[in-house]
């Protein structure tokens, strides 16, 4: 392999992003890689946006949240024609080894240009709040979205105690319920809706009318984004349980923050083992975590691994409501 790594941070940011940035450019300075970030991810690689990194480049970054280097969506890199510029972009500045940090998108755009061409090697970094990738158990910014949530759920359980009210907090999770699962769990909630289970409102609104003549006054639901239409559901829960329910959606406030301890160690954990990689020659591979030991896969293979939703934990959860 070349002796000059790219890096570059695309699709959603994600709190340790920076971390895993500095961590790259250090680590591959010390093995003696000269680095070179691209700015506002695969865009910037079809505009030629590259620059050198040093060790100063890095400085005073691991404690912030979002990426330095920015990221961008890029639809002319879905093109045959923009991956040729990036890969032209690339190899003009004698570039064969390229790391890309994010998600399920940030992968696949690093798979099409390895599959296209032959002697580009790319290396991935899990990047994504979401915990949406199968092949590992952790990603990249997941522990610090969910304790943006926990102190969320803290501080609604304040103001729904004192009213006596039911809270119903959105949080990111599309296609995946991870962020809503470990938070609700953590964080008490009474209900948890997700994706990947089907959920039963009429028993939902049983729960909450049988909590208050318990004498639970004040109840807590985590409702990912894709587990259905929040509306309509906190109006029929109001209709059938007679409880006034206050909506509140966090958004992209989950985003952002000063990455956890787990997040931090976690990136340089990650940038370490993407170097070794590169130092050994390994092409075509994403890094991981897996019963609390770093891996890599094949980036093919990762991203046809089925995602599998974590039943077991959701049912301790439920168990833990009661």
């Amino acid at each position: 392999m070349g002796k000059r790594v790219a890096i570059l941070t695309s699709g959603g940011d994600a709190p340790g992003m920076n971390a895993a940035l500095r961590a790259c450019v250090r680590f591959g300075i010390y093995n003696g890689f000269e680095m070179y970030g691209v700015e506002r991810g695969y865009q910037g690689l079809v505009d030629n946006r590259l620059e050198p990194l040093t060790s100063r480049s890095v400085s005073d970054i691991i404690q912030r949240g979002g990426t330095f280097l920015k990221t961008a969506r890029c639809d002319e890199f879905r093109t045959e024609e923009g991956r040729k510029k990036a890969y032209n972009n690339l190899m003009a500045l004698d570039i064969k080894t390229l790391i890309v940090i994010g998600g399920d998108g940030t992968f696949r755009g690093g798979q099409a240009l390895a599959e296209t061409y032959e002697n580009l090697n790319v290396i991935g970094i899990p990047g994504t709040i979401d915990n949406d990738l199968a092949y590992t158990d952790f990603t990249l910014g997941f522990d610090t979205a969910v304790n943006t949530v926990l102190w969320a759920i803290n501080s609604l359980r304040d103001t729904m105690g004192s009213h006596d009210r039911c809270a119903l907090l959105e949080v990111m999770g599309r296609h995946c319920g991870d962020i809503a699962l470990y938070a609700g769990l953590c964080g008490g909630a009474e209900h948890i809706l997700v994706p990947e289970v089907e959920y039963d409102l009429d028993a939902i609104a049983e729960s909450l009318h049988q909590a208050r003549s318990r004498g639970k006054t004040s109840n807590m639901i985590i409702f990912a984004e894709g587990a259905g239409n929040k509306d309509e559901i906190c109006a029929y829960l109001k209709e059938k349980a007679g409880v006034h329910i206050t909506t509140t959606t966090l958004g992209h406030i989950q985003r952002g923050g000063s990455p956890t301890m787990q997040d931090r160690i976690l990136a340089s954990k990650f940038a370490e083992r993407a170097i070794e990689l590169i130092k050994l020659g390994a092409s075509d591979r994403v890094i991981g975590i897996r019963d609390n030991r770093i891996i890599d896969e094949n980036i093919s293979e990762a991203l046809e691994m089925p995602r599998k939703f974590d039943k077991k934990l959701y049912k301790l959860a439920m168990i833990m409501s009661l």
